[in-house]
């Protein structure tokens, strides 16, 4: 007698129902090796336990093939892969954002986004060791009905690293959410950043282009990898130097995990403030000196495209003024 399989049989044959194009999204990814869970949280906004419950809901296929794809699976680029987003998912493994009195301060606001300052030290959004106290926590109380309620990180398109401060745009509708991850998928979003750097940074244009991956020696870093590792690009450009450290302009190109942090430590300038990257050294700062200044994207609502600055935090100048009468 054949075997019977569980509707979440790895091995069950995808269905072939029609499905609306408000539940489904088509996406093709380009570049080929990265595992299918992180290639779809990146492309949707949303967390790698969501996507996984997604796959174990039999609502992630790859055309023409006839099994269901595992959290593991490789991308070979140029698949077409449909997830829909309307099927019913497992109760999640961990408990969603709660609202929490949390003060932001608000850039911009108007009906589809909302634009935040976000302070060095606040984390983005949940995750282990982190489940109270974080921008979403703060923006469920400010909003309650965000897009992706179901998901840890709703209202979210992008992140920045605790340590690092300045804009973050948030999306308020469902519209303005797709329009939002569309664009930073597509690269079209200019990020700019400030950061101050060890040494003596050069006078032209400086671009990186080393792949960024996990460091297989220490499991909390990303590296620069010769083989394997995704495509990362920063430019980067000396705005003052100082003495033995340096105000510099960066503009990544593509958005991997700690990218300005590892390509600005693998040219020899790690950040200051950088203990994971740069380690220890005289005069060291308090916080990372990492400032996301700038930030322009096409509106959602409008299709304008606007622009929107930060000013620079005064722990830099002070740092640096400091430093510099230390070295005299």
């Amino acid at each position: 007698m054949g075997e019977t399989r569980s509707p979440r049989d790895p091995q069950e044959v995808l269905p072939d129902a029609p499905r609306s194009p408000e539940e489904r999204r088509i996406l093709r990814p380009s570049q080929p090796g990265e595992r299918l869970d992180r290639y779809l949280a990146a492309s949707l906004g949303i967390s790698r336990t969501t996507v996984q419950q997604r796959l174990r809901s039999a609502a992630v296929r790859i055309k023409g093939a006839s099994t269901l794809p595992s959290a593991s699976y490789r991308l070979r680029g140029g698949e077409e892969i449909e997830i829909d987003l309307s099927a019913r998912m497992p109760a999640l493994e961990t408990p969603l954002p709660a609202a929490e009195p949390i003060p932001l301060e608000v850039v911009y606001e108007d009906d589809d986004l909302l634009l935040i300052d976000k302070p060095w030290g606040l984390v983005v959004h949940p995750a282990c060791g982190h489940q109270a106290g974080t921008l979403v926590n703060a923006l469920l109380d400010r909003l309650p009905r965000l897009p992706g309620a179901e998901t840890i990180r709703p209202g979210i398109v992008h992140r920045l690293d605790r340590e690092t401060s300045g804009l973050l745009v948030v999306a308020k509708t469902e519209a303005a959410r797709r329009s939002l991850l569309d664009q930073f998928a597509s690269r079209t979003v200019d990020k700019r950043y400030e950061a101050v750097v060890w040494g003596t940074f050069p006078r032209g244009p400086v671009c990186c282009a080393e792949n960024v991956g996990r460091d297989p020696r220490n499991r909390r870093r990303m590296t620069v990898l010769r083989a394997g590792g995704r495509t990362a690009l920063t430019e980067f450009r000396l705005i003052d130097q100082h003495r033995g450290a340096a105000r510099i302009e960066c503009r990544p190109r593509t958005g991997r995990m700690h990218q300005l942090r590892v390509h600005l430590s693998s040219l020899g300038h790690p950040i200051v403030g950088d203990p994971l990257y740069g380690g220890a050294r005289r005069s060291e700062s308090p916080r990372l000196l990492l400032h996301a200044r700038g930030l322009s994207f096409v509106h959602p609502g409008s299709g304008a495209r606007v622009c929107f600055e930060s000013p620079l935090p005064k722990e830099f100048l002070t740092w640096l003024t400091r430093n510099d009468a230390d070295r005299s």
